[in-house]
């Protein structure tokens, strides 16, 4: 036996690791792909317009260096050693960041938390409040009582979000047009000024037309992909420092950038901006972490897997990212005679008889690339979305086997019309880099002040080591913003445009959701109000299960009072839903229902509040319907069920809740099946229940719980569980709200514009709040209300 167990013991640990191997493998093309292909545009973005190559060849040794230092201390020092470190549960990105840091600083994102929130594993994992006498402590309990310094956190947090969608329509558009300029060495000048824009226009719409499909069903392509062209232009580079200029690398010198200033002055200044070009991808690295599936989170937990991810980047990827621009450099110090700046790119230091082989592997390389930032964005705008930060929009789960691989149709398209305008706009890389340096550079910067926070709050560190991080890194950074900023009129305009465009969208998104809340808040109807109905509550019971949907955890909605007044009716078992999201990436199916009475139990009225994470599938099929009636039937035989009247129910000061999981956590609790099932312990109906059609007559199929042998069942609590499942064979009613929210007369000109047009016309053309259960029409009632605000 000991043997054996050995053998399955090695036998797991190896497909364990299997598994972990082929994650890896997927995640190279993912994670490292836009930052890949850099390569392509940045010396021509360099020396597009502020500085010239001179046969001193100071300039081009000078950007070298730049290049060199830039990428050494943002993406290896930075991303790869310290900012992986602060990943959320496995979720990378600055709302990640900002979620990590209002758990441990205990502020509140979301207005419908709870203290049981707090109870969760996930929330409360590996948090540990700092001493009370050092500054991170100070620092916690100011956090926790201005409100002023709340909201710069979330609007840092929400243009770092909005960079990142503008990153993802500015990529895409410069790493394929980048990739496809190859061609102008294969024609006339004439000609090729014809093909590039409507090639790269092409490939821009197969890349998002293809996006629904998922990244699992190519993701094995894209690894050996970026390998092979990490291994191409690594080699190139190779090549040229060997053919051509085998001292190129005494330019990786600091010596030479305080040379290349000298020289360049303003000039050099401004071609910054497109050296920072060759960190693009640095901030896509650390968004898409969550990409992939449980597994992978678990694993980002421990330094095994991290570790693997700094192997990837110091092995492979900076290692041929720093040959590529050292073999450009060498090639270009030996030649004087380019015709035009516009020539001073990627594909005229190649060979000639490899320019057809690398053209192909470059624009392959380039659709990869922009995969990762296509992914990064469709991630931010999920986790935007479930902290009540941007319009519900549906979100397709492209994989049913690896988590997080997501689709959102909305989204996908916007992003391809406007990288096709980008495209057809500028056709130019320089515009275009330079359009992309200010969307890259900015988020660098908002995730620098979140990280100086992270080190204080979250890892308790000294917070004279947060100031330094902060002044390192953000200096470099500020010198490049600065330098991306000073060509805004030559297409740094465009991101900070779609910023703002988004930026509108997410605060009157937010604002008008608060307020919604509020107003719920405000007029939602006493449990006393309910209670003093009577045992029968003065109105009819009709047979079924009514869900009814609202936002709040505590109360009645007024919804349902507006319901009540006009039709005094609904079913014999009550049950008020709530789908929340929680400041979390992941919630565990063990922790997923919080289940209670409303009120005695004679009166059969539940709240279940069904909480996911922001990275949580939503499930949307029967078995959410199952789970909800189970949840709710382990809850009357394990749940306190000794107020038997009104009296000792109003007494209590709030609602008791009981946390319980989904029915494939608890094994050994309630279970739903059909006659097949078979136990010895089945409370059901005496005979099926039978439903009449025009065409033909279907019996129902007949549903039992199967309850465990012990603890025995008492008469009250098998009566209580019966009358659920007569109300569950009967059928399922949602009674969702549908409000129309509006400004008082006496609000303000702008409160009236941001909600009678902002807010409203986000809310009539996003997704209800339960697009995500597949709610079925015919078993759907939906109650009107205005909501003045």
């Amino acid at each position: 036996m000991n043997l054996e167990s050995g053998f399955h013991q090695n036998h797991a640990k190896k497909e364990s690791w299997r598994t972990v191997l082929t994650l890896a493998y997927q995640s190279l093309g993912v994670v490292y792909g836009d930052l890949s292909t850099s390569p392509l545009y940045v010396y021509k973005s360099t020396f597009a317009d502020d500085i010239e190559h001179s046969d001193t060849n100071e300039e081009i040794f000078g950007v070298l260096s730049f290049v060199f230092w830039t990428l050494t201390l943002v993406p290896l020092l930075k991303y790869v050693s310290i900012v992986l470190r602060a990943d959320d549960n496995g979720e990378g990105g600055t709302f990640a960041l900002y979620s990590l840091l209002c758990r441990y600083a205990n502020v509140n994102s979301l207005p419908n938390c709870q203290l049981a929130d707090e109870d969760l594993s996930a929330y409360k994992n590996d948090i540990t409040s700092p001493a009370p006498s050092t500054f991170g402590a100070r620092l916690k309990s100011t956090l926790e009582k201005n409100r002023v310094l709340q909201k710069i956190l979330f609007v840092l947090a929400l243009i770092g979000a909005c960079m990142v969608i503008g990153d993802g329509v500015l990529t895409p558009a410069i790493s394929v047009f980048s990739a496809v300029s190859g061609v102008e060495f294969a024609m006339s000048r004439e000609h090729h000024k014809y093909v590039e824009v409507p090639v790269a226009c092409l490939i821009l719409i197969a890349l998002f037309a293809l996006q629904h499909y998922g990244t699992h069903r190519v993701g094995f392509l894209f690894a050996p992909v970026v390998l092979a062209w990490l291994l191409c232009i690594g080699a190139i580079g190779l090549y040229n420092i060997f053919h051509w200029n085998p001292h190129v690398y005494r330019a990786l010198s600091p010596y030479y950038m305080y040379k290349f200033l000298k020289k360049t002055q303003r000039g050099g200044w401004m071609s910054l901006g497109g050296i920072l070009l060759c960190v693009t991808g640095s901030e896509a690295m650390f968004a898409d972490l969550g990409h992939f599936s449980q597994l992978s989170i678990k694993l980002l937990r421990c330094p095994i897997y991290t570790m693997d991810l700094q192997i990837a980047f110091t092995s492979i990827v900076y290692p041929s990212l720093i040959l590529a621009y050292m073999g450009q450099a060498a090639y270009l110090s030996q030649h004087h005679d380019i015709e035009n700046s516009n020539r001073i790119g990627f594909y005229v230091s190649v060979p000639e008889k490899l320019r057809w082989p690398v053209l192909v592997t470059a624009i392959l390389a380039a659709v990869v690339g922009s995969q990762a930032i296509i992914t990064g964005t469709f991630s931010i705008i999920k986790q935007c979305s479930a902290l009540g930060c941007f319009p519900r929009v549906k979100i397709v789960h492209t994989s049913s086997k690896v988590h997080g691989q997501i689709y959102i149709p909305e989204i996908n398209w916007i992003l391809m019309i406007l990288c096709l305008t980008v495209t057809i706009g500028f056709r130019d890389t320089n515009r275009m880099g330079n359009a992309s340096g200010l969307a890259v550079i900015t988020v660098m910067l908002v995730t620098t002040c979140l990280m100086s926070l992270v080190i204080v709050l979250c890892w308790h560190r000294s917070v004279i080591l947060a100031v330094l991080f902060v002044l390192f890194f953000g200096t470099i950074e500020a010198l490049y913003f600065s330098a991306s900023l000073i060509k805004f009129l030559e297409g740094a305009w465009v991101p900070i445009a779609l910023s703002f465009i988004f930026m509108i969208v997410m605060c009157v998104w937010h604002y008008g959701t608060l307020k919604k809340y509020e107003f719920d808040l405000e007029n939602k109807v006493s449990i006393d109000w309910l209670l003093g109905l009577g045992p029968s509550l003065g109105i009819v019971r009709v047979r079924g299960i009514g869900v009814v949907h609202t936002e709040l955890v505590s109360g009645i909605p007024a919804i349902f009072s507006h319901f009540v007044t006009n039709l005094p009716a609904f079913h014999q078992v009550l049950v008020f839903l709530c789908v929340k999201s929680v400041p979390i990436p992941h919630v565990k199916h063990e922790e997923r229902f919080l289940v209670g009475h409303i009120g005695p139990r004679e009166h059969h009225i539940y709240r279940c509040i069904v909480r996911y994470g922001y990275r949580d599938v939503h499930k949307d099929d029967m078995q959410f319907e199952n789970d909800l009636v189970c949840s709710i039937a382990e809850y009357i035989r394990t749940g306190r069920t000794d107020l038997n009247n009104a009296d000792e129910y109003s007494t209590k000061q709030h609602e008791e809740m009981m946390v319980l999981g989904t029915p494939a956590t608890h094994l050994n609790g309630i279970q739903l099946c059909d006659d097949k099932g078979l136990s010895q312990d089945i409370v059901g109906t005496s005979e099926p229940i039978e439903t009449e059609s025009p065409s033909m007559i279907k019996p129902r199929k007949r549903v039992r719980f199967v309850v465990p042998e012990s603890p025995n069942v008492d008469t009250s609590t098998h009566e209580e569980l019966q009358e659920l499942l007569q109300a569950n064979e009967a059928g399922i009613t949602y009674i969702l709200g549908h409000s129309y929210v509006k400004a008082k007369r006496e609000s303000s000109l702008l409160k009236k514009i941001v909600i009678n047009l902002g807010y409203g016309f986000c809310s009539r053309n996003c997704r209800t709040t339960t697009s995500g259960l597949s709610v079925p029409h015919a078993s759907t009632l939906e109650v009107g209300m205005v909501y003045n605000i």
